[in-house]
């Protein structure tokens, strides 16, 4: 039995003051500068808040409507196995890949990897430090891929940061030799336009290809000039990633003038990020299908030919996305999941004054066949849950979990925790799981929470901002058959056929 209803769930009137009316005026009315990528872009990692909001805050925890400072609720169908704290000395926790027996966690200073062969006690094998924004991370064999969205002095491991006016700046993806787990190596670089703030896999037996995400283009930067309306390829010899390069930048949002085509955003679209490149690409290779969440603009496209990606559909929302983040499919290939970043992931987004259909996921069933499908939306769905006005709260990154004729995802939500859910239809999706901590503080707004939450194995893996890596066990005779799926690697963005 889920008690989603029990006393310390969240369900309580907050945001409604004065406070959070401007912050979601604001939210409404910015351009694409407060359409913020993710929190760590920004050094700010705390922001005051009102006297009210704040006081709202601490009378809600005194009052039991939500769990106090770091403490940790959840439905009863979920378990808190085990968190290993996040090292001081790095940044903030970031995406996570999986293969065998490892996790592989990055963050704002490097990677970490994680032995999950006991789930109930994760052990640190490496720690490697390579400082980038925001080092999302991916593995394919042998090879590690870590993105470098950032100015940099140069392409090392060690290298500082630097104003992008500087001609030596350097952004980009890395490759490692992860083959020895406690040692890995740093055996390449490539540099990419606009560098690569997330990243996705095509692999194939003999290379694999990486689709670069990145956006944002500066006129004042050598290696990022407008417009910026595409992605690059990059393809890695698996025996020779040292010889890795860009093959291609496909245009994906062509058009005139100097910005090219897209979602033009704010003054046209209010509250609309302008589409200046993609944030993260959703891959599914059993299906030759690829799903882009593109700041301004949702795409279906075709990858039978990897080098030579194809656009066949593209939607707006111009009423309730203001930046698309990420997409998820289902098994069947019949539905995408798309999230909205409202805020930059730096916002209270999940209270009353935002309500249930801004920084949400969409879901759109997928119609028609071959280059001729269409994205048709379904529905919204934000966790059920308000948080404080000093919580970071929007949808974030999440994975399938994988039944058989269920679409069933679990997701992080930053300080909002982990949320499963169900959209087998679409038109319905409902929460059947949560968990979650308290406020990281009652006083002011600190970027915290679930970055990444994934099944995989038997198992939910977090990785928290700021309080290090969880792992979840979740009970219910609705997700129990996901158990017996295993896979020997897990890169979410690079959706495997659980069923094949």
């Amino acid at each position: 039995m889920i008690l989603l209803n029990n006393p310390r769930t969240r369900r309580r009137r907050l945001g409604v003051a004065a406070a959070a009316a401007g912050l979601l005026a604001a939210l409404l009315t910015a351009g694409p500068a407060a359409a913020t990528p993710d929190p760590g872009d920004s050094p700010a990692t705390r922001e005051q808040v009102s006297k009210s909001d704040a006081a709202e805050a601490k009378a809600a925890v005194a009052s039991g409507e939500i769990p106090g400072t770091d403490e940790i609720v959840h439905s009863d169908n979920i378990e808190h196995l085990a968190n290993v704290p996040k090292e001081a000395f790095t940044g903030l926790n970031s995406d996570l890949a999986f293969q065998g027996k490892y996790a592989f966690a990055g963050n704002y200073d490097g990677f970490r990897i994680f032995d999950i062969s006991n789930p109930k006690a994760p052990t640190t094998v490496a720690q490697v430090l390579c400082p980038g924004s925001q080092n999302d991370v991916s593995v394919s064999g042998n090879l590690l891929f870590l993105s470098t969205d950032s100015s940099r002095s140069d392409n090392s491991c060690k290298s500082t940061s630097q104003p992008a006016t500087e001609k030596s700046s350097w952004e980009g993806m890395k490759i490692f030799d992860i083959s020895d787990k406690a040692n890995p190596k740093y055996v390449a670089a490539v540099e990419t336009a606009c560098g690569s703030h997330t990243h996705s896999l095509v692999p194939e037996r003999n290379n694999v290809y990486i689709y670069v995400s990145s956006y944002s283009p500066s006129a004042t930067f050598p290696d990022c000039q407008p417009p910026h309306d595409g992605i690059s390829v990059i393809k890695v010899p698996r025996n020779a990633p040292e010889e890795a390069a860009v093959v291609n930048f496909p245009v994906l949002f062509p058009g005139e003038g100097p910005d090219g085509g897209g979602n033009p955003g704010a003054p046209t679209n209010p509250g609309v990020s302008k589409t200046t490149g993609c944030h993260d690409i959703t891959v599914l290779p059993s299906k030759d299908l690829a799903a882009g969440a593109c700041m301004g603009d949702g795409i279906l496209f075709s990858i039978k030919d990897p080098e030579h990606p194809k656009v066949i559909d593209q939607v707006e929302d111009n009423v309730n996305f203001a930046f698309w983040h990420s997409a998820t499919f289902n098994q069947k290939a019949n539905k995408v999941v798309f999230t909205d970043e409202l805020g930059g992931g730096g916002a209270a987004t999940c209270n009353a004054a935002i309500g249930p259909n801004r920084g949400a996921d969409g879901i759109y069933d997928i119609v028609g066949k071959g280059d001729n499908r269409k994205l048709v939306f379904k529905s919204y769905y934000k966790i059920p849950r308000h948080q404080a006005d000093t919580e970071n709260c929007v949808a974030h990154n999440g994975s399938l979990i994988p039944v058989k004729d269920k679409d069933l995802m679990v997701q992080a939500w930053y300080q909002g925790g982990v949320s499963v859910w169900d959209f087998t239809d679409s038109a319905n999706p409902k929460e059947i799981a949560y968990f979650e901590r308290g406020p990281l503080s009652t006083a002011t707004l600190q970027i915290g929470g679930s970055w990444s939450a994934y099944y995989y194995n038997g198992y939910i893996y977090s990785n928290d901002i700021a309080k290090g890596f969880d792992v979840l066990k979740l009970s219910d005779r609705r997700t129990d058959p996901a158990k017996r799926v295993h896979l020997r690697e897990l890169n979410v963005q690079t959706q495997p056929d659980y069923f094949d």
